[in-house]
C-alpha cells in the first residue's frame, strides 16, 4: 500500500491539513480496499498548535517521513523566518533530511517556501499562492516559478497553488497512481470538480464585474455536450450572445487561457477518459474526443500528457485489475518501442 506521510508544522492550517487525509483516505480500489495509508506526524512527534488555536496531537514523529512513498508538507501561519531569510528552522530540516530517495515531496499553497528553504526547487518550476509569487521569487531566484496554475508536476517534486488548488493537486496525484475513474470517484464523494478548468489566474484580485456583464459558464457547459464534433470560437461566442471579441476577453479573464486552449484541453480530457474506459480503437476516439483524425489526436495528446494515446491506455486501461507499471516517483514507466530504458509519461 502506498504510505503518505504529512507533516504538520508548527501553526499549521487546518484546511490544507486535512486534504491529504481526505482526498488519498478516500481513495478505494474495485472491491472497497484502500490504496493509500495516510499518517499524520510532526518533526517531533509532539503536538502542534493549528492556525485556528487548537492543538493538534500526533502519534508519529519525522521517523514516518522515511517510510513515505509521499511526503505532503502543508502551510503554516508560522513560516516567517522562512520568509524572511530563506532557512529553515533546524527541526524542520531535519525532518526532512529523513525522506527517502524516490519518494514523491508535495508542498501545499506557501509550504513551498519550505521546499525551496531546503534547496528542492532549485532549477526547477513551482507554484504557490499568487499573493505570495512575487516575494517567493525574490527570496528564491533559482526557482522557476509559475503563478498562474493550480499546481506545478515535476516528476517526484510537486507544488500547488493556494489553498484548495492542493486538493487539485492531490487527485492529480492519485490519477496518476489509479487511473481517472478512481480520482473521478474521489472528486464525486468529496463534491469537487475532478479537473477544475483554468489556473490560478482566474483567482487573481480583479474589479468586480457590473451586474449586467454576463460570464461564459453556460457557454463551456454547453461546448463539453457537443466535445465530439468541431465547435468553433464564432459558435461559441453566438451561444453567448455576444461578439467574438469580447467573448474571447471575457473567457481569458475567467479561465486564464484562449477558448482554442480551454477545448483542446477538454477534448484531451474526454480522450482520457475513453482511452482508460473503453476498447474503442483509436480512430473511434479521435472522432469521438472531436480531433477527428488519430494523428492530430496524438499530437495534442502527446503534448499536453506527455506519451501518445497508445502508450497512455497501455498504462491504465488495465482489464485485468492489475495496477498500472510506476516509476518510484508514482508516474507510469512507458517502455519505448525496441528500447529497453523507461521513458516517463503523466
Amino acid at each position: 500500500m502506498h504510505r503518505v506521510a504529512v507533516l504538520a508544522l508548527d501553526g499549521v492550517i487546518p484546511f490544507e491539513l486535512g486534504i491529504p487525509s481526505r482526498i488519498f483516505g478516500d481513495a478505494v480500489g474495485a472491491d472497497g480496499e484502500p490504496l493509500y495509508e495516510v499518517i499524520t506526524c510532526t518533526v517531533d512527534g509532539r503536538p502542534v498548535t493549528s492556525s485556528a488555536g487548537f492543538t493538534i496531537g500526533v502519534e508519529c514523529g519525522a521517523e514516518a517521513v522515511g517510510g513515505a512513498d509521499t511526503v505532503v508538507i502543508p502551510p503554516s501561519n508560522a513560516l516567517g523566518p522562512v520568509r524572511e531569510h530563506g532557512r529553515l528552522p533546524e527541526p524542520t530540516a531535519k525532518a526532512l533530511s529523513y525522506i527517502r530517495p524516490g519518494a514523491r515531496i508535495v508542498s501545499i499553497c506557501t509550504a513551498s517556501y519550505v521546499l525551496a528553504a531546503a534547496g528542492l526547487l532549485d532549477d526547477r518550476p513551482a507554484t504557490t499562492h499568487w499573493r505570495e509569487a512575487e516575494h517567493f521569487q525574490g527570496m528564491f531566484p533559482l526557482v522557476r516559478v509559475d503563478p498562474g496554475v493550480l499546481f506545478v508536476d515535476d516528476g517526484d517534486v510537486f507544488t500547488s497553488a493556494g489553498a484548495a488548488a492542493g486538493v487539485d493537486l492531490c487527485l492529480h496525484l492519485v490519477r496518476l497512481d489509479h487511473g481517472s475513474e478512481v480520482a473521478n470517484r474521489v472528486a464525486r464523494g468529496c463534491v469537487v470538480p475532478p479537473w477544475r478548468d483554468g489556473g490560478q489566474a482566474q483567482y487573481i484580485e480583479r474589479p468586480i464585474p457590473e451586474p449586467s456583464q454576463a460570464t461564459t459558464a453556460d457557454t463551456r457547459a454547453w461546448a463539453l455536450k457537443h466535445l465530439d464534433r468541431p465547435v468553433t470560437l464564432a459558435e461559441l461566442a453566438a451561444h453567448a450572445r455576444t461578439s467574438v471579441r469580447t467573448f474571447t476577453r471575457r473567457f481569458r479573464d475567467e479561465v486564464g487561457m484562449t477558448p482554442g486552449q480551454w477545448l483542446i484541453r477538454q477534448r484531451v480530457e474526454r480522450a482520457r477518459q475513453l482511452l482508460e474506459g473503453s476498447d474503442l480503437p483509436i480512430d473511434h476516439v479521435a472522432e469521438q474526443s472531436g480531433f477527428g483524425a488519430s494523428s492530430s489526436l496524438r499530437q495534442h495528446f502527446r503534448a499536453i500528457i506527455g506519451i501518445s494515446p497508445a502508450a497512455y491506455r497501455r498504462t491504465f486501461h488495465a482489464r485485468d485489475g492489475t495496477a498500472p507499471d510506476l516509476d518510484p516517483c508514482g508516474l507510469p514507466r512507458v517502455r519505448a518501442p525496441g528500447r529497453g530504458r523507461a521513458v516517463r509519461g503523466g
